[in-house]
């Protein structure tokens, strides 16, 4: 957790240039715990730190701040201090800033570069936004068919420092296609003179590099993974994904598809509240509110078309809530599921039907539990309450009970309904589940009241 009495302490460190402190300060914790120390100083202040210490260390500490803190920080930066900062970065993360930064910057900054670390950082950048290739790296560890198991641990012995991950090494081709990966324990378990080729693991799980980041990242979390290749259309190999950017990516999405279920618009991005203005809060969140709240309007129509059979049976008024709840609740239960199946790839639009038939099913087996509480209800509060002539309260209770058992049963449905049309759409169905769910069972709640009420009892 953040100390605040700390930032008193590092300015004055600061202002009394005690670089000593500082850089045992920088090297008592783990970056990550660093990061979140130094956030809380000014962009300015930070660099100050971090310029203070080993390059490497300060790249590890710097790739931890959040990346609105990134950017500003590099916009504080001189060339020089920039290559300084970017060299010692890996090329994933490397890539990922300058992405963020606006493009005057980069074209002010990129230049500066080594020509083999501005063109990977080209490279890495070119691929579109949140696919495989955006969030690769390509520092990884590649081998020769043909080199033996003893040149191969040579080999990567060598280059270890330079590299991300050395316990997937991939087998590549003269061309650099991908012909198939050795981990660590195979080349140390296997014959020295045996060569690469004749055990490596043919069967590789990889990814395109056009593919959407949350396939990918789901393939590493269910083959068990420490890094997934990614080739392009012609089977070469252009990076990997770690499974340390795999998670951040699912925490990503999940965070995404929670905030889109919330009918928020906007960035979607882990740490972003505090940062976020309030006019912009405003933004992302007003344009679902005001459109569902118009169409609400509708509800209110209904009931006001209502209104001579709810003078004569006052009593309906009384459920009105529970109706609303009961449809919210079951429809939001049933749209959850639904939506993080079709999430996990579990369910497509193709089976629309059976999932319709499994939550009609589960549907009418909870329908008879709220009916019966509705029905209770009716006998606990309504009892001696004034009914037209031959109405009874037994009546009432079955009108009210049977109308909020097909809320139910019409709520899961179109809970499952909604995202699944919006898959087959081509639409998100978390944004799409959640905003328009409440407003339509709400207004399909007080129809299937309304009418049943009025076939039911007398008028």
């Amino acid at each position: 957790m953040r100390n605040p009495l700390l930032v008193p302490e590092l300015r004055e460190l600061l202002s009394t240039d005690d670089t000593t402190t500082l850089q045992e300060f920088c090297e008592s914790g783990h970056p990550a715990d660093i990061a979140e120390f130094l956030s809380r100083l000014d962009a300015d202040e930070i660099w100050d730190v971090l310029s203070r210490i080993d390059n490497r260390l300060a790249a590890e500490i710097f790739v931890n701040f959040d990346d609105d803190i990134r950017v500003d920080v590099v916009e504080t930066l001189k060339r020089p201090e920039f290559v300084r900062l970017v060299t010692a970065m890996s090329p994933d993360e490397r890539a990922d800033l300058v992405r963020r930064l606006p493009e005057d910057r980069q074209e002010t900054l990129l230049p500066a570069l080594a020509h083999a670390e501005r063109e990977d950082i080209r490279r890495l950048t070119s691929y579109p936004e949140d696919t495989a290739g955006s969030v690769m790296t390509s520092d990884y560890a590649t081998l020769s068919p043909n080199l033996t198991a003893s040149q191969a641990i040579a080999k990567l012995r060598r280059e270890a420092p330079d590299k991300e991950t050395i316990y997937y090494a991939y087998v590549v081709d003269e061309n650099r296609r991908l012909l198939g990966f050795v981990s660590l324990k195979d080349l140390i378990l296997a014959p020295g003179e045996k060569p690469v080729g004749d055990f490596m693991h043919k069967d590789t799980i990889y990814a395109l590099a056009h593919d959407d980041q949350e396939d990918a990242a789901r393939k590493i979390s269910k083959y068990d993974l420490i890094a997934l290749p990614v080739v392009n259309d012609a089977g070469t190999l252009v990076g990997i994904i770690t499974y340390d950017d795999a998670i951040d990516i699912i925490n990503q999405e999940n965070q995404e598809d929670m905030e889109k279920f919330m009918a928020i618009a906007g960035r979607h991005e882990e740490h972003a509240y505090i940062r976020t203005s309030v006019f912009s809060h405003f933004r992302n969140r007003s344009g679902w509110v005001m459109a569902l709240g118009a169409l609400g309007l509708v509800s209110g129509l209904i009931v006001q078309s209502y209104e001579g059979l709810l003078l004569e049976f006052a009593v309906l008024a009384t459920f009105i809530p529970m109706l609303a709840d009961t449809g919210g609740n079951t429809g939001s239960q049933s749209a959850t599921l639904v939506v993080r199946a079709l999430a996990l790839g579990e369910i497509s639009p193709r089976d629309i039907l059976r999932v319709l038939a499994k939550e009609f099913a589960v549907a009418l087996m909870i329908s008879p539990l709220l009916g019966i509480i509705a029905y209770g209800r009716v006998f606990l509060f309504a009892a001696g309450a004034a009914m037209p002539p031959g109405t009874s309260l037994h009546s009432v209770g079955f009108a009210i009970s049977l109308a909020l058992a097909l809320q139910v049963i019409s709520s899961t449905l179109i809970g499952a309904l909604l995202p699944l049309a919006a898959a087959r759409l081509k639409l998100d169905p978390a944004v799409v589940a959640s905003p328009a769910l409440t407003t339509v069972v709400d207004i399909t709640g007080l129809l299937i009241f309304f009418g049943t009420a009025r076939i039911l009892l007398p008028i």
